[in-house]
C-alpha cells in the first residue's frame, strides 16, 4: 500500500531532517513534495541559528574549553536549525570521516571540522576530500602533521582509501604507500601554547620541503603527485562511486550490515546503490544531486524504507526535543540535553574510533534503551511544552474522542508512526480505561490533559517510536 502524502513528507522529514510538527508537515504537504526537495537542498536560502545568543548565556560554547560546551553548542543548532539538511549532512559527514576528542584534546578543532563538514557537505566530493585533507583535526587525528619524504606517515593516506573514500579490497598496499608519499607536507602550522591565554586555533599549512615530489604509481596512474592529485583519481574510481551510494543508502534509506562486512556482504538493494553511483558520477561527484536522486527515487518513496531504520541517539534526542518544541532559546538544562546523546551511545565530537559509530539495531542494548525511553517519556510528559500544548489543541479540536480515536489520533500526531497489532492492543487498553476524551470544565481539562500527557509516554517508550 504506497504511502499517504503525509506519512511520505513525515518520512522526508525524518530522514533530510529530524522530524516536524504536524504544524510544519501540513503546511509542507501544501506546498508539494518535490517543492519540500529543492528547499531542503538549497539551505542558503533560510537564515542560519543565531549562535551569538547561544554564548550569551552558554559561555563556553564558544570557547569550547571542555566537549561539553562544543556539544551544546551543535545540539542547541540541531535543535532550532531550519536548514535541516545542511546539519544531517554534516552528521552524515562526522560519522564517515570520524575524528575525536579523545585524541585531538581540543573541542573547538574538531568543532571546525564540523563547519568545514556544514560548508562542503552538499557540495563536491572531489572539494570536500581535499578540505578533509587540509582540515587541521583530520591532519593530528590521523598523524600527517608526522608525514614527511623521508619518513612518510601512512595513516591517513590508509584510512582515506579504506574509510573515506573507496572501502577495503579496491586498492593494494602499494596505493596506501603512494597516497601517504602524495600527501607528505601536508601539515599544521606552528600552534601557540595555550597558556595564559587559552586555546589558539590551529591552521593547515603546506611545506614543500617536507613533500615527496617523486613520482609515484597510484591506482595504475603514473606521475609526481601531491595529494590533490590522489584525490582526483580516487574520486574517478567506479569504486568510490559505490562506496560513498553505500553509505548514502545506509544513512537515509535502510540500515545496511556494518561497513566492515561491505567487502562480504552485498547490499541490501544492489539497484538502489547502483542509481546513487550513477547520479555521483553524472554529476561529476555533485553530493546535492545525488541527494536529490535520493530522495525523488521510487526506493526512498517506498513502503519498505518507511520505518526501515533505528534512530541513531543524536535522531532520538533531537526529534523528540523537536516533537516538544522545547529549548528554542538557551535556557538551564541544554546541557544535559546535550549529554544525552553520550549517555545513548553517540558522544557527539567523540566517536570511538576512526570507523566511527556502528549503525542500526546495534544503536540499542538494554541500557541504551531504558536511557531512551526514560529521555523521551520525560519530555513528553511534561503538558507546559509547546509542542505537547499543539498536541492536546488537535486533540481538543477533535473532541469528544473515543478511546479508539483519541490512541489512534496520538499514534498519529506523534508521527504519523506505524504499530503493530500488539502495541495498538496496548494502547487501547489503556485508553479505553478514561473512556472518551473531553474537554470542557477546568478539571476536564486537567484531567484530559493528564490522560494525554501518559498516552505519549506510552507511545514513546514502544519499540516503534525507537524506527526511523
Amino acid at each position: 500500500m504506497p504511502l499517504t502524502d503525509l506519512q511520505l513528507m513525515a518520512h522526508l522529514f525524518r530522514r533530510a531532517g529530524f522530524g516536524a510538527t504536524r504544524d510544519e508537515l501540513e503546511k509542507a504537504v501544501a506546498k508539494g513534495y518535490e517543492a519540500t526537495v529543492e528547499d531542503l537542498l538549497h539551505p542558503e536560502a533560510v537564515p542560519p541559528v543565531e549562535e551569538d545568543v547561544l554564548q550569551r548565556y552558554y559561555l563556553d560554547a564558544k570557547e569550547s574549553f571542555q566537549l561539553d560546551g562544543a556539544q551544546t553548542s551543535w545540539v542547541y543548532r540541531l535543535i532550532n536549525t531550519q536548514r535541516p539538511l545542511e546539519e544531517k549532512m554534516a552528521l552524515f559527514w562526522h560519522g564517515l570521516f570520524a575524528t575525536g576528542f579523545n585524541k585531538c584534546d581540543d573541542p573547538r578543532v574538531i568543532t571546525q571540522q564540523v563547519g568545514m563538514l556544514r560548508r562542503h557537505g552538499l557540495g563536491n566530493f572531489r572539494e570536500l576530500l581535499v578540505e578533509l585533507s587540509r582540515d587541521p583535526a583530520m591532519i593530528f587525528w590521523l598523524d600527517n602533521c608526522e608525514s614527511t619524504g623521508v619518513a612518510p606517515n601512512e595513516n591517513y593516506g590508509r584510512e582515506l582509501l579504506e574509510l573515506f573514500s573507496m572501502g577495503i579490497g579496491n586498492y593494494l598496499e602499494d596505493d596506501v604507500k603512494a597516497a601517504a608519499r602524495a600527501f607528505t607536507g601536508w601539515t599544521l602550522a606552528p600552534t601557540l601554547p595555550r597558556q595564559p591565554y587559552g586555546r589558539f586555533d590551529w591552521h593547515f599549512e603546506y611545506r614543500p620541503e617536507l613533500h615527496d615530489d617523486s613520482e609515484k604509481t597510484f591506482l595504475g596512474e603514473t606521475g609526481r603527485w601531491n595529494g590533490e592529485d590522489i584525490v582526483n583519481i580516487i574520486v574517478k574510481q567506479p569504486a568510490s562511486a559505490r562506496f560513498i551510494a553505500r553509505h548514502l543508502y545506509n544513512f537515509f534509506v535502510a540500515d545496511e550490515p556494518q561497513v566492515p562486512a561491505w567487502s562480504i556482504e552485498p547490499p541490501r538493494d544492489p539497484q538502489a546503490v547502483e542509481t546513487l553511483a550513477t547520479a555521483f558520477r553524472e554529476s561529476h561527484y555533485d553530493m546535492r544531486a545525488v541527494l536529490r536522486a535520493l530522495f525523488l527515487s521510487d526506493f526512498f518513496r517506498s513502503e519498505g524504507a518507511y520505518f526501515a531504520k533505528v534512530k541513531s541517539p543524536v535522531e532520538h534526542v533531537i526529534g523528540t526535543m523537536r516533537l516538544v518544541k522545547d529549548f528554542t532559546f538557551p535556557k538551564l538544562g541544554l546541557r544535559e540535553i546535550a549529554l544525552e546523546c553520550r549517555y545513548m551511545g553517540q558522544d557527539l565530537l567523540n566517536p570511538p574510533s576512526v570507523e566511527g559509530w556502528h549503525t542500526g539495531k546495534e544503536w540499542i542494548d538494554t541500557g541504551c534503551l531504558v536511557e531512551r525511553i526514560n529521555f523521551a517519556a520525560q519530555q513528553v510528559k511534561d503538558v507546559t511544552k509547546p509542542g505537547v500544548r499543539l498536541i492536546i489543541d488537535r486533540l481538543r479540536a477533535a473532541s469528544p474522542l473515543s478511546p479508539e480515536a483519541f490512541a489512534d489520533l496520538c499514534v498519529d500526531l506523534v508521527g504519523p508512526l506505524t504499530m503493530s497489532q500488539e502495541t495498538r492492543d496496548a494502547l487501547l487498553h489503556y485508553a479505553r480505561l478514561g473512556g472518551e476524551l473531553r474537554f470542557g470544565s477546568a478539571d476536564e481539562e486537567r484531567a484530559s490533559a493528564q490522560r494525554v500527557s501518559e498516552l505519549l509516554q506510552l507511545i514513546v517508550a514502544s519499540r516503534e517510536f525507537q524506527l526511523n
